[in-house]
């Protein structure tokens, strides 16, 4: 198994922190970044390599690779997402599609999560599941979260941001466990998702998952501090977190 981070996107929302760098590379603490963060957790938790998609200002995270490589004493491979100013993260995941075989810890790269977010993910591993997702089960929830149904059986039933919270479990914070016999539906699903429609998320490929009968589950991060971060308000927050792990 290997890590996995999301880092193609522009933030446009967080200008001017992202004029010249990809969001998931703006400043949490000190110099830190989110990614810094994704890689300790990465290598904290015994895997030995990692990822990036990389797409908006991807020369900034490749000027530095070898550092990152040396601080956190993982391989990194870089894969090139050619639409990243153009579409949505469903075909920045399919860009992806060679490493998910390999069992991958995924993280979106907006989003600053504590080292027991990964724990709880791989302690809930087990033969009968294949996709995990991390739940948040404890925030109060609105609008813009992407929120989540169960079915009866405990997987995913429904996965979107166009839900009533009074409906949902939970919301999902952009960490995934997958696991290498699941990435040839997921690759499928995540295709069909952006051929669709272009600007549909990643997210949408679960859901495409699920509408095929494919279990998606969750695990619940236990009240883990963490955010997402969209906006200059959220980098505030984040930097405020950030001081606690």
């Amino acid at each position: 198994m290997i890590g996995l981070i999301l880092a193609a996107g522009a933030g446009r929302r967080l200008r001017p922190w992202t004029d010249t760098l990809p969001k998931a590379l703006v400043p949490v603490r000190d110099e830190r970044s989110v990614v810094d963060f994704t890689l300790e957790n990465y290598a904290a938790v015994g895997l030995a390599e990692a990822a990036i998609v990389v797409g908006y200002c991807g020369d900034a995270v490749r000027e530095r690779k070898a550092d990152l490589e040396k601080t956190y004493g993982l391989k990194l491979h870089l894969v090139e997402n050619d639409k990243a100013e153009e579409w949505n993260n469903a075909y920045s995941l399919w860009c992806a599609r060679d490493y998910l075989a390999e069992g991958v810890l995924l993280a979106n790269g907006d989003t600053l999560h504590p080292l027991s977010v990964q724990e709880a993910l791989l302690g809930a591993r087990s033969d009968a599941k294949g996709i995990i997702l991390a739940l948040d089960d404890a925030k109060p929830l609105a609008d813009e979260e992407m929120k989540v149904r169960l079915d009866e059986a405990g997987g995913v039933a429904h996965i979107t941001k166009l839900m009533d919270p009074a409906a949902a479990v939970g919301e999902y914070i952009g960490v995934t466990l997958i696991e290498g016999r699941s990435a040839p539906a997921l690759v499928d699903a995540l295709e069909t998702t952006w051929r669709r429609d272009a600007q549909l998320y990643y997210e949408d490929g679960y859901q495409e998952l699920a509408d095929r009968g494919v279990r998606v589950d969750v695990q619940s991060i236990g009240g883990a501090v963490w955010t997402e971060i969209d906006t200059t308000e959220d980098l505030m927050k984040a930097r405020e977190i950030a001081c606690r792990y």
